[in-house]
């Protein structure tokens, strides 16, 4: 990690199992990072497969209402200061394609709109109403996948000859008409370029759908998440563009954010 000076920092980061616990969803041994970024004012962009209507109410609780957020693994943005999720357009033709496909296939995949709340909440440890926002999509369709892998194969080849996307994260395989965290990030980023100078970013994750915006960050951080594989070694571990933090979860994100912002 540099010990120069850094200008012009903005922080993205994924949620569960990076900022949030990946067993709790808590985010208190976090919370002296995020004070002081919010003292130093430095912008936090969540990013994460969480819905709008998810992380509207986690980003003002936060308290980083005036960022933006990348939502459902970056097929969307959610604009600073603004609340509205979008239309679904995108979502309803997902779920087209998914219903159209021989049963054979569908039955082996199972996503949020086949569940009931109370099923999203079984599957994520989610409550109900956290639950029931999961459910608002307007982008994405995450699920899980039930069959072996010949099948899945099968399954991914003939939902990408119509248009969709797959992408396997920690917990759930997320089908969408593409976009990830990578892209918005450097879209959002280029909103805070001054003087001509683009800005210091920072990301961090823990889960294979976070290796874009950890590779294309300025400093990419990875939080160990024992709950899972976690990511294999980087090309940028090599050069110091990628670091991995010393503890997992909210603990480790503190520690790499206080460690940085002691050089603001």
């Amino acid at each position: 990690m540099t010990a120069r000076p850094i200008n012009n920092l903005i922080v993205f980061t994924d949620l569960d199992g990076t900022l949030l616990d990946h067993e709790t969803y808590s985010h208190t041994e976090a919370l002296p990072a995020l004070s002081l970024l919010r003292q130093q004012k430095i912008p936090l962009v969540l990013a994460s497969s969480k819905t709008a209507a998810e992380i509207i109410p986690l980003r003002k609780s936060l308290g980083f209402c005036h960022c933006e957020a990348i939502v459902e693994n970056g097929c969307g943005i959610l604009e600073a200061g603004n609340d509205d999720q979008g239309s679904g357009d995108g979502y309803h033709q997902i779920r087209l394609i998914l219903n159209r496909l021989p049963q054979s296939l569908r039955r082996q995949y199972q996503g949020f709109s086949d569940w009931s709340a109370q099923e999203v909440s079984a599957q994520t440890g989610l409550t109900p109403v956290e639950a029931a926002r999961a459910k608002q999509r307007r982008f994405s369709e995450p699920g899980l996948w039930l069959g072996d892998e010949a099948d899945r194969e099968e399954f991914v080849t003939t939902i990408s000859s119509q248009g969709l996307s797959v992408l396997q994260g920690g917990r759930f395989m997320t089908l969408s008409f593409g976009g990830n965290k990578a892209e918005r990030m450097m879209e959002i980023a280029k909103r805070y370029a001054s003087g001509g100078e683009q800005p210091f970013t920072v990301a961090l994750g823990d889960a294979e759908n976070d290796i874009a915006m950890i590779e294309h960050a300025r400093l990419g951080v990875i939080i160990p998440n024992p709950a899972h594989d976690g990511i294999p070694p980087l090309h940028g571990e090599t050069t110091g563009q990628i670091i991995r933090a010393p503890s997992a979860g909210p603990k480790g994100w503190n520690q790499v954010i206080m460690s940085l912002l002691k050089q603001q």
